[in-house]
């Protein structure tokens, strides 16, 4: 009986730690998306944000907001991000479901742009909006990323790895 009631009491802890302990509410978001003029991140204007992040992995930022700013005068002005896979986040966050935006992303409903590129090492946050104005953002490991977080040397093609190293994504891989 002890060995059951200590195997369910593990089992609830790390549900717990996994899906709520280490989110934290961003209460002030601020959405950029990378110009195709000047490469940088530049804001832009939002509304009704909500996100979460945590600090154990650079994976677990997520937000929802929406924006008055039309799809076509967004894909003109900012670079669009091929490939963008949006991350699951915790069920009690309601706002964002990857599923859905990933079908809207593959049926062409949504579209996805760079919001900004190595926000952490080997991470970039993607944004992707809908006509609507409904936007979602989340981190997405780069193909610098994938080569380095593997235990691989830096590509030529890629910046090199911050003198601070890469946190924990070096010691204990990255997680979402």
């Amino acid at each position: 009986m002890f060995i059951l009631i200590s195997a369910l009491a593990a089992g609830a802890g790390l549900y717990y730690f996994q899906v709520y302990a280490f989110y934290e509410e961003v209460p002030e978001g601020r959405v950029e998306l990378t110009s195709v003029v000047s490469g940088l991140p530049e804001p832009i204007l939002f509304e009704d944000y909500e996100g979460i992040d945590a600090e154990s992995s650079p994976l677990r930022y997520r937000d929802c907001f929406t924006t008055g700013q039309s799809q076509a005068m967004l894909t003109e002005t900012y670079l669009v991000y091929d490939g963008a896979e949006p991350r699951v986040a915790p069920g009690w966050f309601e706002c964002f479901d990857a599923d859905a935006i990933g079908a809207a992303l593959q049926g062409g409903e949504a579209i996805a742009f760079l919001g900004v590129e190595n926000v952490t090492y080997g991470i970039d946050r993607v944004v992707a909006v809908y006509p609507d104005g409904r936007g979602y953002s989340w981190h997405q490991i780069n193909a610098c990323g994938e080569v380095v977080f593997d235990g691989n040397p830096v590509p030529e093609d890629c910046p090199p790895i911050p003198e601070g190293g890469l946190g924990g994504a070096a010691e204990g891989g990255v997680d979402g």
